[in-house]
């Protein structure tokens, strides 16, 4: 049995899946505001699952972060109580089991590469366009990591090509201007379309569908910066497949437009890389965790 757990800001969950990848369990439950009490969460989590499942499952867990090489403590967590942590070692110590840790953008890639959209290619991107950016890379259903554990952390790299007006961008949280991520984000289109202070894009493919110009405007605005980026992820890895998720993934316009602009910004002669959009969709992050454990591993 492998157990999967998505450690976000608000909420936690963890899911148990069997060797053919079935669930067999799920719980959600909200995360609290402090280190100490996530790891007892956890641990809870774990012993509930083990009840549940009458197993004793490999613990796999996807945030947004990672632990640095260099130190072995949480480095880039948004829930920043968890930044310069040994969190892995004190999960194992409370759960008295191994534990793999992984950024969750990497674990959707895995998730999809693994039994998802892109099931089967031996190179896949995955990409969460949601309030933030983030990208994974797995390799024959392995997650690339790197030896500094940034592998895929495509949303804070510069958007290409940029126009006049796009030059420097907004400031990014990492404190850098014109991160993909402030462009191609949820909050990044909405920002576009409805100005400063605008968080919620939701609403504006059907204001676009009502023919608001303003809304169709920010759609092609976004497309085009999308397959920008995308255009020099293909330049650099070639993957066979890109998956989207995330909020954003909803847009179904996107795997039509994206790869008909792809065409003039990628050095090549013909562009067929498919754009999937997820089939776990919400589900990934947390699939992706459990299968950070293969299969007789744990």
């Amino acid at each position: 049995m492998r157990y999967g757990i998505d450690l976000g800001g608000t909420k936690t969950e963890i899911i148990a899946l069997d060797e053919t990848g079935a669930e067999r369990y799920r719980r959600r439950t909200a995360t609290p505001g402090d280190y100490e009490a996530v790891v007892r969460m956890i641990a809870d989590l774990v012993a509930a699952a083990d009840g549940a499942t009458q197993a004793r499952g490999s613990v796999g867990i996807g945030m947004p972060g990672c632990l640095s090489p260099a130190t072995g403590l949480v480095k880039g967590a948004n829930s920043t109580f968890l930044n310069g942590r040994p969190f892995d070692r004190d999960l194992e110590a409370a759960l008295g089991r191994p534990v793999r840790i992984a950024n969750d953008a990497n674990c959707f890639a895995l998730s999809e590469a693994t039994d998802g959209a892109a099931a089967g290619a031996r190179v896949v991107f995955g990409v969460i366009l949601g309030t933030g950016c983030g990208g994974g890379v797995v390799v024959e259903g392995r997650v690339l990591t790197g030896p500094h554990a940034i592998a895929g952390e495509w949303g804070h790299t510069p958007l290409p090509w940029p126009s006049a007006i796009e030059t420097p961008g907004q400031r990014c949280w990492c404190g850098r201007h014109g991160c993909l991520e402030t462009w191609i984000s949820g909050t990044g289109l909405a920002q576009d379309c409805d100005g400063p202070g605008a968080r919620d894009a939701t609403s504006i493919p059907a204001r676009a569908a009502a023919g608001e110009e303003r809304a169709r405007a920010a759609l092609a605005r976004h497309a085009d910066r999308l397959a920008r980026g995308l255009a020099v992820v293909i330049d650099l890895i070639d993957p066979d497949a890109i998956v989207l998720g995330g909020g954003l993934s909803n847009m179904d316009h996107l795997y039509e437009v994206v790869p008909r602009l792809l065409r003039p910004y990628v050095f090549s002669d013909v562009v067929t890389t498919p754009i999937l959009k997820a089939k776990h969709g919400d589900s990934s992050g947390v699939r992706g965790a459990a299968w950070l454990w293969g299969p007789g591993e744990g």
